[in-house]
């Protein structure tokens, strides 16, 4: 059996043919590619390769945001054996150094003039890299003899002998289940990145597995890619996209997603949590200024919405007449121009993973009938270990198992994690692999959690952010921060209660809708160091952290919190490439600010 991704491009070339595979924006307009563009450039860029010297097994690494071309870039490496190794655009010359260093790469593509001087800079600290490669026309450096411009590439491919393309031929007839087919470096919450080794075979089971699960996703589907490709979860959903012959649309600019969500109008997308949390402080927002009449109605909708939806489509059941009348009723004057105002009225499936989404969100799009479906996955895994299934999810769980993988609780309820998709190693890192397996080989996640009586998972907490009150009491942080995430005035929040007497919580606020709050309240600022210090501003702060953690225990309420006029940001190392927290990070910049709450 051949590798899916190694012969993907050119069946599907040979399927579709002319038929778009993806778009995207070139000076504001959106550019298709058919299948039969795809494959031909894909055709060029793995020949230019060989003739670089790129060999069989040798990895390469691409540092740069969203573009077609790194789909390109990817497939010819495979047709060649070769694994591409994604670098966060976001990341920091430190970070670029280590991966290339660590995988061995000679060859490194990279996005904008930014990227292309950081390349400079690593390459005189990464003795193998020979060869930059940018995807953009930037100004190059004087003395530079090593970079071309990926157009240049494909030129040089398309030049190839006879004996060049044979070679890459026989490289794809080659190429086994066991070749690497990428490594996913995770961005650690401490310590140096480790790197995921994930080899074709985990891909040759993720595809069909999806495609098992996700029978209503087809052909006649189109995607929006607005998660960094070097995110497994953007990866492995793009794949699935490409698999099923869904239409790409690919963001570069994660600032416009949703100016292209509105353009482009997908029936499917993956997206991470606060992507929909956004979307749900606009929607109620909206909610609250509407006029009486139109507010009832709203209320109505949402009610008959849940009923229908919750109680009979989620359960495979049909709705009583009565009630699909009512429900059509509110969809078509209600529901479906909310869900036109946000660009999805055409929705048929949205995936949404990465940290918790609260249960009252969860519930509130599904009441609103648009699709999201939590799950729940790591690099390691190749992404999806468990997602809601089509019916008879629950809410408040990350859904059931995928088929054939296998998932199981261990000790401190850790959830370990067995099957084909599972990685093969952290890349040169024997030990860190060791620690990663149970003696019986199962994989350790480092994520606690429980299976219900349906054989739904449930996240209880991060094993690894749990902590500890000095009064004995266990906290889980990101249940406390998905909850206060739900708020409007609530942008980003590090609970804080590590061995300390109580609860505390540094919050960023949502610095616009804060100027409106102050601007309607005819509070006097000069900038935002004044709002996040004004009284009024604080009470009302407050008062909107009582309510929201008013289902919480006693001890794992926040007692004290901190506002902060600056949001926390991944080039402070106050975030991971994926947006997690880096909490010894923030412990130590803001220790003063954490002090004064326990003073």
């Amino acid at each position: 059996m051949p590798n899916v991704l190694t012969e993907l491009i050119g069946k599907q070339a040979l399927k579709y043919g002319s038929r778009e595979a993806f778009s995207a924006p070139v000076n504001s307009e959106w550019k298709s590619t058919s299948w039969l563009d795809f494959e031909k450039m894909v055709n060029q860029a793995a020949y230019a390769f060989e003739m670089l010297g790129i060999k069989e097994c040798d990895n390469i690494t691409i540092f740069s945001a969203n573009r077609p071309e790194i789909l390109v870039t990817e497939f010819a490496a495979y047709a060649n054996r070769v694994a591409p190794v994604s670098i966060y655009s976001t990341s920091s010359l430190e970070q670029v150094i280590y991966i290339v260093n660590d995988c061995g790469a000679s060859t490194l593509l990279v996005g904008d003039e930014k990227q292309y001087d950081m390349a400079l800079e690593a390459q005189k600290r990464c003795p193998k890299l020979k060869q930059i490669i940018t995807y953009e026309d930037v100004t190059r450096k004087k003395g530079d003899n090593s970079t071309m411009t990926f157009a240049s590439l494909l030129q040089f491919g398309d030049k190839a002998s006879e004996m060049c393309r044979n070679e890459v031929d026989a490289r794809r007839k080659r190429a086994l289940p066991d070749d690497i087919a990428t490594i996913i470096y995770t961005s650690g919450t401490t310590g140096e990145p480790k790197g995921a080794v994930l080899p074709h075979s985990c891909f040759n089971a993720a595809l069909p597995v999806h495609k098992e699960r996700f029978t209503i996703l087809s052909d006649k589907d189109t995607s929006v890619c607005f998660l960094p490709l070097s995110h497994i979860f953007e990866k492995g959903w793009t794949y699935v996209c490409l698999y099923m012959g869904v239409r790409l649309s690919i963001n570069l600019d994660p600032r416009e997603i949703q100016h292209t969500v509105a353009e482009r109008r997908p029936t499917c997308m993956c997206s991470v949590p606060r992507f929909w949390e956004k979307v749900y402080t606009a929607v109620q927002e909206k909610i609250s200024t509407l006029s009486p009449v139109k507010h009832w109605m709203a209320i109505q909708a949402l009610k008959t919405g849940k009923k229908r939806n919750l109680e009979y489509v989620r359960m495979g059941k049909k709705a009583p007449w009565w009630l699909e009348m009512k429900y059509q009723f509110f969809y078509k004057n209600v529901l479906l121009p909310m869900q036109k105002a946000i660009g999805i009225e055409n929705g048929n499936i949205f995936p949404t993973a990465g940290a918790p989404l609260s249960a009252n969100i969860v519930e509130f799009f599904h009441s609103c009938g648009i699709n999201i479906v939590i799950g729940y996955g790591l690099s390691e895994t190749t992404a999806t270990v468990t997602c809601f299934p089509l019916t008879g999810y629950e809410i408040g769980t990350v859904g059931t198992v995928m088929p054939r993988v296998q998932i199981k609780i261990g000790e401190q309820n850790e959830i370990l994690v067995k099957g084909p998709t599972v990685m093969r190693e952290y890349y040169n890192k024997p030990e860190a692999t060791k620690e990663a397996f149970t003696e019986d080989g199962w994989f350790r996640t480092g994520d606690a959690g429980r299976i219900d009586e349906n054989g739904s998972l449930i996240l209880t907490e991060r094993i690894k952010d749990l902590f500890k009150t000095s009064n004995g009491k266990y906290i889980a942080p990101q249940a406390l921060e998905s909850r206060l995430g739900e708020d409007k005035y609530i942008e980003q929040v590090a609970v804080i209660g590590d061995q300390r007497k109580y609860v505390t919580a540094i919050i960023i606020p949502a610095f616009e809708a804060l100027k409106e709050y102050a601007k309607k309240k005819h509070i006097q600022y000069r900038n935002v160091e004044d709002l996040v210090k004004n009284a009024d501003i604080r009470a009302m702060i407050a008062e909107r952290i009582e309510d929201l953690q008013r289902n919480f225990a006693g001890f794992e309420r926040i007692k004290k919190f901190t506002l902060l006029p600056q949001e926390f940001t991944m080039e402070a190392g106050e975030l991971t490439n994926t947006l997690k927290l880096r909490r010894p990070v923030i412990n130590i910049r803001y220790a003063r600010e954490i002090e004064e709450m326990y003073a």
